[in-house]
């Protein structure tokens, strides 16, 4: 583990164009047997109390467990309870059906989960998106645009269908420095310059244009307004669109390090929110769980390991910390 570790902290994050490097901390296990896996679960479960130490033992340290036999789940929501419950029945779906029931469950019964939604949609690239649009027809007949839009409304649900209809550009070798500069003065002009905010010009732009070409245009936009483009944004738009348009450039400036600071606002009260932290940990773990400790570290002078054990306790404690993968 530590060698893959040490291998892949040496890869460089890229957006689209070629395949993007992972960073797990769950990888696939060596010999799996799944058969043998779900017996020891099920012998978990009947024990007397529940060996919940195995069950996390085992989905925990498992790439493949959606190969585990399907009447588990029956058998885990039994068994277990609360947080743990989550965590494991979270375990048992691929990243793409995790995301995909994740966003079912926002937009279900009364009431939007807008948090989990504008985490979800403004912080997936194109092919994560794609995928997850393919999962979710699958696991609930319905299209995500259609339960997106009628979920959302306003300029909020602009962006987001925006998104999630992956017309982003992929990468380019060309430097377009006009089209750089030109963005950065639409930006300034749709929005700091003027009195009222031209807010479907801003979504044209960020759900369009690749992100290495966006990373450029923030910048040249200092040339253009008083403000970088977190400050115009809190200073234009306010509620939901405010923490998608937020979300979005702090995603394209450095996704990994968006996670971390969502998993130290999760921990900074004194019960964890137990919600948000069991999301960013199980989605990330086959993706890039391994940077997010690293600018977890980085910039909260302390390690990720380290905070989940002060925050979190019992078997839902030992599940994070497994799935972490180890301190820094």
């Amino acid at each position: 583990m530590a060698l893959v570790s040490e291998f892949l902290g040496q890869l460089t994050l890229s957006y689209g164009g070629e395949v993007e490097p992972t960073f797990p901390t769950v990888v696939a296990a060596r010999d799996f047997d799944p058969a043998k896996d779900a017996a020891r679960i099920e012998t978990a479960i009947k024990t007397k109390g529940v060996d919940e130490q195995t069950i996390t033992d085992i989905l925990t340290r498992r790439k493949d467990y959606i190969l585990l036999q399907f009447d588990l789940i029956t058998a885990l929501k039994g068994a277990l309870s609360g947080s743990l419950e989550a965590l494991m029945l979270g375990l048992m779906k691929s990243t793409a059906q995790y995301d995909a029931s994740e966003l079912k469950a926002s937009m279900k019964g009364l009431g939007t989960d807008e948090e989990t939604l504008i985490e979800i949609v403004c912080s997936r690239n194109n092919e994560e998106l794609a995928e997850i649009k393919k999962v979710y027809k699958e696991m609930f007949k319905k299209e995500l645009e259609k339960d997106v839009a009628g979920d959302t409304s306003g300029d909020f649900a602009k962006l987001l269908l925006a998104l999630v209809q992956t017309k982003r550009d992929e990468p380019s070798n060309v430097v377009d420095y006009e089209k750089i500069d030109e963005d950065a003065r639409c930006l300034y002009e749709a929005g700091v310059k003027r009195k009222g905010t031209d807010v479907a010009t801003w979504i044209s732009i960020m759900a369009q244009r690749s992100v290495p070409h966006l990373q450029k245009v923030f910048q040249r936009y200092k040339s253009y307004s008083p403000y970088d483009m977190k400050e115009s944004i809190r200073k234009e738009v306010k509620g939901d669109l405010e923490k998608s348009f937020l979300t979005l450039v702090e995603c394209f400036e450095n996704r990994q390090l968006y996670f971390a600071n969502r998993l130290s606002d999760a921990m900074k009260s004194k019960g964890a929110k137990e919600k948000v932290l069991t999301r960013i940990i199980v989605s990330r773990c086959e993706v890039d769980l391994m940077k997010i400790r690293t600018e977890f570290k980085k910039q909260h002078k302390r390690s990720l390991y380290q905070t989940i054990a002060e925050h979190t306790k019992g078997d839902y404690q030992k599940a994070l910390l497994s799935l972490c993968g180890g301190d820094d």
